[in-house]
């Protein structure tokens, strides 16, 4: 292998070093130390409609759930706004995506179904569903809507990499 300078094997090694040692936010692992594994929150479940109606706020020793877009937040933090008598509260103990998406406390609005809505209101529910909920509040679970049928069969479009919690290093 003429031509190549001495060392060339090496070359790649130590740019690998280099760029790990500069690298921010990557966990530092010294020699003879194990990694640590990444934290996990609370194991999530699978809620029905009559569990999840359980969690509504009005037990004070309970904690509060909400579900947007069949995923199940713990609100609990918030009690000031999704407690009982709190304004959010109508929101609680059930998958209230089409209030979300409508800003709409009207009963009729707080249902799972998102038949009809706007382009403009479908946005607005994607960005709170991010900039709200996920960003905020733990994720405890899903609606059996969300992955089950009406009939109890498997939801065949339920894939578990699109679901906000999960991380395929979690998975191995």
């Amino acid at each position: 292998m003429a031509g190549r300078a001495p060392g060339w094997r090496l070359r790649p090694l130590a740019a690998l070093a280099l760029v790990l040692a500069l690298a921010p936010g990557l966990p530092a692992v010294h020699a003879g130390q194990a990694p640590r594994p990444a934290e996990r929150g609370p194991p999530v479940r699978l809620f029905t409609e009559e569990e999840l109606a359980r969690y509504g706020g009005e037990e004070e020793d309970q904690p509060i759930y909400l579900a947007v877009k069949g995923v199940v937040f713990d609100v609990t933090s918030g009690k000031e706004f999704y407690g009982r008598g709190a304004p959010y509260n109508a929101l609680t103990g059930k998958d209230s995506t089409r209030g979300v998406a409508k800003m709409s406390l009207d009963p009729a609005d707080l249902t799972h179904d998102i038949t009809g809505l706007t382009a403009k209101e479908l946005e607005s529910l994607d960005d709170v569903f991010t900039r709200v909920y996920k960003a905020k509040y733990p994720i405890v679970g899903y609606t059996a809507r969300r992955i089950l049928n009406e009939d109890g069969s498997p939801n065949l479009d339920f894939k578990p990499e699109d679901q906000p919690h999960f991380d395929i290093k979690d998975e191995f």
